[in-house]
Order: C-alpha cells, then structure tokens, then sequence
C-alpha cells in the first residue's frame, strides 16, 4: 500500500534529478557557450570602438571643413562687396544663420544697412487681416502706399512695405520714414529690428529656416514664398537656408521656373561654407548681376559661384 512516505520520497528523488539535470546541463554547455558569448561581446566592443572612432574622425573633419571655410574667406571675399549696401532679412528659424552670414558679408566688405526678423506671427495665416491693416497705415511720405499691391494679402501688403522701406528705388527713403515703418511692425511683434536699421540698401539676403509642419504649415510655407516673391521684384535677392523637409523655401523657389531665373539660393546656409557660400552668390548676383543655385540639395548646380573673372 502507497502511503504518505512513499510520496515524500518519490518527490524529493524527482527534485534531486532535476538538479543534478541542471547541474550536470550547465557543466556541459558553461564551456562553448561561455566562450561563444565572450567571442560575441570582444566582437561588439571592437565594433562599437570602430564606429565611436569614425564618428569622432567625422566630427573632425566637420571641424575642420568649418574652420577651413572661415580661413579661406578673405581670400575669397575681401572687396567683393566694398561700397555695396546690403540689408538681411531672417525669417523665423533662420536667425542663427543670420549671424554668420552677416560676418561673411562683412569680410566681403558690405554695408549692412538692416537687420530685420520677421517673427512667426508674420506668416501665421490667422493675423492676416490685421497685418494688412497695419501695412496699410504704416506708409510714409517717402514710402507711399501707391507702391502698395492692390489686394487682401497681408503677408504680400507688408513684403511690399519692407521692401520698399529697405530698398533703394528711385529714391531712398528718409530715415525717419524708415524708423516710422519698421516701428509700426515691431510694436505689435510682427518683426524685430535690429540697431541703427536704414533704407538704400541695393540686394536683400533673405535667411530662412526648416519649414513649418504644424496645420497651418502649407499656408506658412506659400507665405514665405510671397516674401521672397515681393523682396525680388525691385532688386536683387539671394536666399539662404537649409535643405531640411521637402517644402522648404530654397526648394519652393527652385521649382518655380519663374522664381528660379529671378533669385539666388544656397541650401546649407547653415554651415560656415554655406554661410560662405551666400555672400559669394550675393557678389554674383549683386555685382556680376548672375542667378544661381549652390548647396548640396536638389536644384544646385554646384556647391558655390563659380570664380569671378
């Protein structure tokens, strides 16, 4: 009859060959695959230190591509621009590469008559009535509202404005009108102006950022377009900005077969080569009085102008 210490004994032989299974497993296997899995992590780590090392080399020579561009500038530059006047327009997320651009067209040796930001609010399609509303009240005398386009768009209204104001036309505007425009659009923070901004300029380099991806992004991205449209009916403009989703400016106006003929771009305005890269295709366009498309993107026919004879 099978009783109770029967049971216990049958168990406790059950567990004991289990463990010695374990035991007896784990010695047998503990070798190869011991030593496979060290082989494996010996070889991820040389794998690991390979690419930690390609991408510190990477970095270098980003580096050194960088500093390169800012030895090379004065040879490149220097005089390219003197006695020109040139005033920079940022749209938003463009400001950053503003500032090395400017540096670069000061090695060229231009006036930088303006320095402008046109905020998000700008080209947001909400405040459209009232900006041109705005654009509307804020000519002067010496920048009068009949060169003004005749429609409700307020983004192309003020464009207008500012190209007028900035701009040498037949005429330069007054700097108290100057003062008195870009004032009225600052106040309500449509723009930021920087230090001792006037009129007479004779090219605008445009800067813009990675395009806008929020709802409104379709309409931000044509409102861009419209300012570059109206900053390049008068006078020469170059446009600088990034190669970043598929809809950017640089990209917008490259596929335009009639922007294309009328308005510089550079597509990695910020990179010091781009940056570069832009005030040369400002002497080009300026001074040479030739369009042209550098960068790295789609549509670029080389990385900058070709030498000046």
């Amino acid at each position: 009859m099978i009783n109770f210490r029967y049971h216990v004994v049958s168990l406790t032989a059950v567990f004991l060959a289990l463990a010695i299974g374990l035991v007896v497993g784990t010695a047998a296997l503990n070798g190869p695959v011991s030593e496979n899995l060290k082989e494996r992590v010996t070889a991820l780590n040389k794998d690991n230190n390979v690419m930690r090392d390609q991408l510190n080399q990477y970095k270098e020579e980003l580096n050194s591509n960088q500093a390169f561009a800012n030895e090379i500038a004065p040879f490149a530059l220097t005089g390219k621009l003197a006695t020109r006047k040139v005033a920079v327009v940022a749209l938003p997320g463009g400001k950053d590469s503003a500032e090395g651009v400017v540096k670069m067209l000061n090695v060229a040796g231009a006036t930088i008559t303006a320095r402008v930001t046109l905020e998000e609010k700008f080209i947001d399609p909400a405040n459209a009535n009232e900006l041109l509303d705005l654009a509307d009240q804020s000519s002067q005398p010496s920048i009068p509202a009949a060169g003004l386009p005749s429609n409700s768009d307020g983004v192309e209204t003020a464009s207008a404005l500012l190209a007028l104001t900035l701009l040498q036309g037949a005429t330069v505007p007054s700097q108290g009108d100057v003062t008195a425009v870009l004032a009225a659009l600052a106040k309500p923070g449509y723009i930021a102006v920087g230090d001792g901004a006037a009129g007479g300029a004779e090219a605008i380099v445009l800067i813009a950022g990675a395009p806008a991806t929020d709802k409104d992004a379709t309409k931000k991205i044509q409102n861009t377009v419209t300012v570059a449209t109206q900053f390049s009916k008068n006078r020469p403009l170059v446009v600088a900005g990034t190669s970043a989703g598929d809809n950017n400016l640089v990209a917008e106006i490259r596929s335009d077969p009639t922007l294309v003929k009328l308005i510089s771009t550079v597509d990695n305005a910020s990179t010091v080569q781009g940056q570069l890269s832009t005030a040369m295709a400002t002497h080009e366009r300026l001074v040479l009085n030739k369009t042209g498309q550098y960068g790295l993107a789609a549509g670029a026919t080389s990385l900058v102008p070709s030498a000046a004879p």
